[in-house]
This record gives structure tokens, C-alpha cells and sequence, in this order.
């Protein structure tokens, strides 16, 4: 079946993808979804291989329109009352990771992906590109050598 000329098919179904539009996004999104639902058709219509049920062909594009709406909303901004100011929290101090840094690179390396950045060894050993039991021998290596110089 070959399909109409796009005019008719605008003619014929503008109302009831504009009603349907209506219902599901609201009126003030309503005439921009109505819109790209007719701008992705007119694009495909061309294209179109089957003209059998262009009514829920139209709708279905319609129907996606809308979903995107929705995902657009989701990703607005919210206006929010007066946030309440807070200090930022004080940095640690530099020299508390003195003893860390005299550490061999891999010992360093995994101490501070572990203790600073909460890295579980898994993921560490993924950036390190070495085994998750070598990550942890280096954990162990390096905590071991830090409480032999820190711990009396």
C-alpha cells in the first residue's frame, strides 16, 4: 500500500496526536512535542516501508516524543529555597602523609587509592594493572612498614 501524500496524513490525525500529546505531557509542553513528532515523521515518511497503520505509526512517534519531555524535565534544575552556608571541612594535613610518601611507588600507589580515595582492591588493581592479590600484598606491605616507623 502506498502511503498518502503527508498533508492528508497531517490532516487526518493532527488532533488526536495533539489530544494524546496533551494528556501526556501537559499543555505547555504539548504543542513542541506535537511538533517533533511531525518533524520526525515528515523525515520518514520518505523512508517508510509499510503504510498499513500510519494512525499508530504517528503514535507511536508521538508517544516517544513524550517520553523524551519527560527526561527533559528530569534533568531541570529544581529551584530550592535559601541554602544554609557551612564551612568546608579542613584539609588534612600534608605532613600526616610524609611517611606514606618515603613508601615504594607501588605501596604508595595502593595505600592512597585505598585510604584516601576508598578504592576497593579490585578497582585499584584495575588502575595499577596488576593482580587484586598484589594489591593487597602491597596494602599489607606498605601498612607494615608504616607501623614499624610510626608505632613505638
Amino acid at each position: 500500500m502506498t502511503p498518502p501524500p503527508f498533508q492528508r496524513l497531517l490532516d487526518a490525525h493532527a488532533g488526536d496526536v495533539l489530544r494524546f500529546l496533551v494528556g501526556a505531557v501537559g499543555r505547555e509542553d504539548a504543542d513542541d512535542a506535537f511538533q517533533e513528532t511531525f518533524l520526525s515523521a515528515l523525515r520518514a515518511y520518505p523512508d517508510l516501508a509499510h503504510a498499513d497503520n500510519l494512525r499508530a505509526w504517528l503514535f507511536t512517534i508521538a508517544h516517544r516524543k513524550a517520553t523524551d519531555v519527560h527526561r527533559a524535565r528530569a534533568r531541570r534544575p529544581v529551584p530550592v529555597g535559601d541554602v544554609e552556608e557551612r564551612a568546608a571541612p579542613e584539609p588534612p594535613d600534608a605532613s600526616d602523609w610524609d611517611p606514606v610518601r618515603e613508601l615504594p611507588p607501588r605501596q604508595r600507589a595502593v595505600l592512597t587509592l585505598r585510604y584516601a580515595a576508598d578504592l576497593p582492591h579490585r578497582d585499584i588493581a584495575a588502575i595499577l594493572g596488576c593482580s587484586e592479590d598484589a594489591s593487597r600484598r602491597a596494602a599489607a606491605d606498605g601498612l607494615k612498614a608504616l607501623r614499624k616507623e610510626l608505632v613505638p
